[in-house]
Parts: C-alpha cells; sequence; structure tokens
C-alpha cells in the first residue's frame, strides 16, 4: 500500500514508519517537526516538512501522490497545554484532522487508522479497568479532541465511506518518546536520572496509569491496516501502577540516587486510568506482549544510548 502517516517524525510515528517500511509499503510522512525529529525519520520514507492545518500544502500532498491509507499520528498530545490553551488544542487537533479528512474525500482515500487516547477520553473511571463501551467523560480539552476526532470519523465513514479504525492508547512509553514535548512520565523521569538530576512527583504519586510498550502499539497499527467499517479498540494491558512504584523502578534501572519528591498536582489529571483490552483481542488477536519491567529496561537502555551519542 502507499501510506502516509501524519506526525511520522515522532515518537509513536516514527516506529510505525519502521513497521510499515519493513513490511514493504510505500510511506510519506508528513511532520511539522513541532515535537518529532529528524533523528527519528526513516531514510526509506519520503519525507515533507509541514503543519496538517496548512490546506493547500497538505491538499497538495495528496493530489500528488494516490493514498491507500492514513495513519494519523500528528497531533497537540500535552493535556496540560489543551488545559491552558485550549484554542490551539482544537486548531491542530480538531481543526488539523479536519483538514487531513477533506483530502482524504477530495483523493478517495478509502482507509483511516487514527492515534486516539484511552485515559483522556474516558475521563474518571467508573470501573477497571474501561471497555469500549465506558462513558466518554473527557476532563481536558485534548479527550475532547481526540472524541470529537472519532465522531467525525464516524460521520465520514457514514457520508463518504471512508473505513476507520480509532486506537484509543493507554500511556505509550519506550525508545524515542521526547523527555520535553510530549509529557511521558517515563520519558521524563528517565532523562532526569540518567543526568544526575532529581525527578519530581507531581501529586502523592498514588495516581496510576496503564503503561503499553510502543513495541506492542505498533502491533495494533498493523492489525489495523485492513480494518473495514468503523471500528473502536482499547490498546492497553489492564495493568494499572502508580507514579511512585514507577519512580523507584527506574531508579533501580537507571541507578539513580534520585529520593522521592512531590510537588503539587497538575490540572486536568486523572486520577485512575486503565484499560480493557478484551475487544482488540477477540476481533484482531491483538494483547500486549511487554512486561512493563521488561520495557522500562528497553527505554532505559535505547537514552542511556542516545545520551552517549549526544555527549
Amino acid at each position: 500500500m502507499n501510506i502516509l502517516v501524519t506526525g511520522g517524525a515522532g515518537f509513536i510515528g516514527s516506529h510505525i514508519v519502521d513497521a510499515l517500511i519493513g513490511l514493504g509499503h510505500a510511506v510519506t510522512v508528513i511532520d511539522n517537526l513541532s515535537t518529532g525529529s529528524r533523528t527519528n525519520l526513516n531514510p526509506r520514507a519520503r519525507f515533507l516538512e509541514m503543519d496538517i492545518r496548512d490546506g493547500s500544502k497538505v491538499e497538495g500532498v495528496f493530489r500528488s501522490q494516490r493514498f491507500d491509507l492514513v495513519s494519523h499520528h500528528a497531533a497537540q498530545m500535552d493535556v496540560r497545554r489543551s488545559v491552558d490553551d485550549p484554542l490551539y488544542d482544537a486548531s491542530v487537533n480538531i481543526l488539523g484532522m479536519l483538514n487531513v479528512l477533506e483530502c482524504c474525500v477530495r483523493s478517495r482515500v478509502s482507509r483511516v487508522v487514527f492515534a486516539s487516547s484511552g485515559g483522556a477520553i474516558y475521563g474518571e473511571q467508573d470501573c477497571f479497568p474501561a471497555d469500549e463501551n465506558h462513558p466518554t467523560r473527557p476532563m481536558s480539552p485534548y479527550g475532547v479532541a481526540k472524541l470529537s476526532t472519532e465522531r467525525y470519523l464516524f460521520y465520514y465513514g457514514t457520508v463518504h465511506g471512508i473505513h476507520s479504525v480509532c486506537l484509543r492508547y493507554a500511556n505509550v512509553y519506550g525508545p524515542r518518546q521526547n523527555p520535553r514535548g510530549e509529557a511521558g512520565v517515563i520519558a521524563i523521569f528517565t532523562s532526569r536520572m540518567l543526568a544526575g538530576e532529581q525527578a519530581v512527583i507531581n501529586g502523592d504519586g498514588r495516581q496510576t496509569r496503564d503503561y503499553v510498550y510502543v513495541g506492542d502499539v505498533v502491533r495494533a497499527n498493523i492489525l489495523a491496516l485492513p480494518c473495514e467499517g468503523f471500528r473502536v479498540y482499547n490498546v492497553g494491558t489492564a495493568v494499572e501502577t502508580d507514579v511512585n512504584a514507577l519512580f523507584h523502578h527506574l531508579v533501580r534501572l537507571t541507578g539513580s540516587r534520585s529520593v522521592e519528591h512531590h510537588a503539587p498536582s497538575k490540572r486536568g489529571e486523572q486520577r485512575r486510568s486503565v484499560l480493557n483490552a478484551g475487544r482488540i483481542h477477540e476481533e484482531l488477536g491483538w494483547s500486549a506482549g511487554t512486561r512493563l519491567e521488561d520495557g522500562l529496561a528497553l527505554t532505559v537502555k535505547a537514552f542511556r544510548e542516545s545520551a552517549g551519542r549526544d555527549a
């Protein structure tokens, strides 16, 4: 297939690009490099530096290519920034996505795989882990935008016949995650600990998340490629880990001398978040295959190697 990956220079998107190219697909990457990096780019992908909100440029790419599928990972990814600046968040995560979808309609692209968010969409959960039928009560503009995009995809499927899969990610972590631009706690802690700096825990550290390794997320994306109709899948491990426990895992793996240091909690942050991925297991055969301890070790190893190259 000829595939467009928006956000393909970013953390998750670049891993997906690598996998698609490894399977023999032709891949074009659109990324404005606001949080992505050229160092993440696969040299066999065609790269175009542009913003998904730039209608004329994006439409030009669609006109020059006959894409079979769009993997949409370009996003404003920082929940806290969305709380501080909802207009900016919506301009990227809603209007930017609509620009891409309108190009899909005009260019007759038939399939979209969308990087959605399980934790941000469900809000504070009624049950643990949450499945896809859980009420959607997003607590941040970021979550509102992700849910809105899912609704738009249902509309575009009904009216324009675009097949779409919404993958509601848990907290994704792994190599290449930006410790500055994407607000991933594992990347932030790992980067600071390896640099000999103090890692800070927001709040009491008892807030929990479902941490899923990026390699497992890539497998979910590959399995979603041939799906038809409109589908929504959670992509998580069904295991909760609190931030304090995560901190101590990383202290051990990095050899850091950090001790627990707590700061005030952040606005818009959920207390507990964990996903039931039974539907994607039943329908596509996916399950998370990487234990947290193993994924953290791989992540620390990659960050350590990257720090050595940058030194």
